[in-house]
């Protein structure tokens, strides 16, 4: 594998060059790799998991840092009655969740089947079918580029939000300021799952939400229907080849539901006053069917087909095989303006953009 091509790095699969690569399988390497790349004022770039970047054609101009250091360590159980969870910023986070129910802790089953690595969970609070990674995140030990110094940080330092953190709000162009060394949680002793928040989820497991059920259950569960989605990535499957979910759900005013269709989905969340909507619905209602971009849609004239929506969901902008960046982004335009133009509300990117913009 010619791993300077940082498309065999990222589940897109796009990307050119890097101009150095660095592969990091210690606390010790990521910390010298930064340290010189910030001695001499050299451009930084950290990938993972690589499930979370666009990055454009033209590649980076400066180092990429490849996260792979590995290791989960269950370790001594808190004063609540929580174990704490200790792992390596680079280990496989799907892995990390099979590891936990496999030790008959509980918490992180309805995240099952994201891609990525755990270090870059809590940079923008991952999060589906109504867990999330603040629900159970104790602390991340980060190297702060700032002073040179090692520390940890808290739920409360991270101020998580929606798909957003302090390590994600001091992040630049792909460059924390925050580098994430490793990541603690607080996992229940039980075989039973975190109360169920999600309607569809509950659905498929046959329980009422906010009731429990089989933490092993909810996982094949979840990565059932993740898989129907094409969201489980399988290089085999070209409508996983993405960045996930490519746009956050809006969050906007309740006064904005006046103008929408009766129908449209929406919910609350902590901010009063605020909802948020689903953005695939609207994507499907403002006219963007899924594989919207392949051969015979209005998307082929603007990709070629060498991109397009997900045949199985709408908020997946897929490579089919030759696609660039370029190709990625203009789907990504077309569909945001279509929102734009039929509701009025502006969606933004979930993935980070290296190196180009929408």
């Amino acid at each position: 594998m010619n791993t300077s091509l940082l498309a065999e790095l990222t589940t897109t699969g796009v990307g050119g060059a890097a101009n150095s690569l660095v592969r990091a399988t210690t606390d010790e390497q990521i910390i010298t790799t930064i340290r010189a790349a910030d001695a001499t004022g050299t451009p930084l770039l950290l990938v993972a998991g690589g499930s979370n970047l666009l990055i454009d054609d033209s590649g980076f101009p400066g180092t990429v840092l490849q996260i792979a250091t590995t290791g989960v360590h269950i370790g001594k159980t808190l004063s609540d009655g929580r174990v704490r969870v200790e792992i390596a910023a680079g280990h496989p986070w799907d892995d990390v969740v099979a590891q936990s129910l496999a030790a008959g802790l509980s918490g992180l089953e309805a995240l099952s089947g994201i891609p990525g690595s755990a270090g870059a969970t809590p940079v923008q609070n991952v999060g589906a079918y109504g867990s999330e990674v603040a629900h159970t995140f104790l602390e991340a030990t980060v190297f702060d580029r700032s002073t040179g110094t090692v520390s940890n940080f808290g739920t409360a330092a991270l101020g998580f939000g929606y798909r957003d953190s302090l390590l994600k709000r001091t992040t630049t162009n792909g460059s924390p300021e925050f580098v994430v060394l490793s990541v603690s949680f607080a996992l229940e002793a039980s075989s039973q799952s975190a109360p169920i928040r999600y309607a569809e989820l509950a659905r498929s497991l046959g329980v009422g939400v906010g009731e429990r059920a089989d933490a092993r259950a909810v996982r094949e569960t979840v990565l059932a229907l993740r898989a129907s989605k094409g969201m489980v990535f399988d290089p085999t499957d070209r409508d996983s080849c993405s960045t996930g979910s490519f746009f956050t759900n809006p969050i906007v005013p309740a006064s904005a539901l006046a103008s929408l269709p009766a129908d449209a989905p929406n919910f609350p969340v902590d901010t009063p006053g605020m909802v948020k909507l689903s953005a695939a619905w609207l994507i499907d209602r403002a006219g963007f069917a899924k594989g919207f971009g392949l051969t015979g849609t209005a998307g082929e004239k603007l990709s070629g087909g060498r991109a397009s929506l997900s045949t199985k969901h709408t908020l997946a902008i897929t490579n089919r095989g030759q696609a660039s960046s370029a190709d990625i982004l203009a789907i990504a335009r077309a569909v945001r303006a279509g929102v734009k133009d039929r509701f009025g509300i502006e969606l933004h990117n979930e993935p980070l953009l290296i190196g180009c913009e929408l």
